[in-house]
């Protein structure tokens, strides 16, 4: 006769920030939990993929009739909606990352108390899907550049850094956020005035030529800020690669994540107590 075999799950004897053979082992789990994600958010709807291209486009066309024509704000010599366009690609993906995260483990208590996999997955899901969405909005931009005639410089090869950095970012703030929000309600609540203040600190509606030199170091500790001004770079060639904005976003970002990560997996053991 067969033998049923059990498995004991039992925490492990010191505690590390990143299991990186858990997460080997349950990687089909995240790849269906994304999978899941992406397809419930088209799910039913008539306009589909359309609604990665409608939310940036929109803002364009608002921010380019309300700062472009009438407050005549600068767009380092570039016609002002495709000046504005770059930015919202990495901030509309940076915006709908932290507003899904947020709500992430909330919205799957079923899961955390019924089953064992990494709770870290929980909150990455909606950043990792939101990918797809980045893709869709930055093929806009792409045709959008071929239409004025502007064409990538040599600065496009520290795009898929600039990229990276972008994911880091929303991991971190997410991690920390999402964490908060099991116990704390009155994240989800603040989640909107969050967003939208973070919108107006970070250079979508204006160059952060704006800043002062003197002040650029600290204003580069918002990570978004040289994510922002590095896309301009790259792409559309306004100006020289703001590495003094990179330099202090990078330790930035990275301190984020790993101390919301080490917040997230401190906290992490009482998620399905208190969702």
């Amino acid at each position: 006769m067969g033998r049923n075999r059990i498995t004991i799950i039992r925490p492990s004897g010191k505690w590390s920030l990143i299991n990186l053979k858990e997460l080997r082992e349950y990687k089909d789990l995240f790849y269906f939990l994304v999978l899941r994600d992406i397809k419930i958010l088209y799910k039913q709807t008539i306009l589909g993929f359309t609604w990665a291209i409608i939310r940036p486009v929109f803002s364009m066309i608002v921010f380019s009739v309300v700062f472009g024509k009438l407050a005549r704000v600068s767009s380092d010599g570039v016609p002002y909606p495709i000046f504005n366009y770059t930015a919202l690609v990495p901030w509309t993906y940076f915006s709908a990352s932290l507003t899904g995260s947020i709500q992430s483990l909330i919205s799957n208590v079923n899961i955390l108390t019924k089953v064992y996999f990494p709770r870290v997955f929980v909150p990455l899901t909606p950043i990792t899907a939101k990918l797809l969405d980045f893709a869709i909005s930055f093929s806009v931009l792409l045709i959008m550049m071929a239409w004025y005639n502007i064409w990538p410089n040599a600065n496009i090869i520290f795009l898929p850094a600039l990229i990276f950095l972008m994911f880091i970012t929303a991991s971190g703030i997410s991690l920390w956020l999402s964490a908060l929000a099991v116990q704390y309600r009155d994240v989800r609540h603040a989640t909107q005035f969050i967003v939208q203040l973070l919108l107006y600190a970070a250079p979508v509606v204006w160059p952060a030529s704006l800043i002062p030199a003197k002040y650029r170091l600290l204003y580069g500790l918002y990570p978004m800020a040289g994510v922002i001004e590095g896309f301009r770079s790259s792409l559309l060639g306004t100006r020289p690669m703001p590495w003094d904005l990179l330099l202090s976003g990078t330790l930035s970002a990275f301190l984020i994540f790993f101390t919301g990560l080490s917040y997230f997996r401190k906290k992490e053991r009482i998620f399905a107590d208190v969702a």
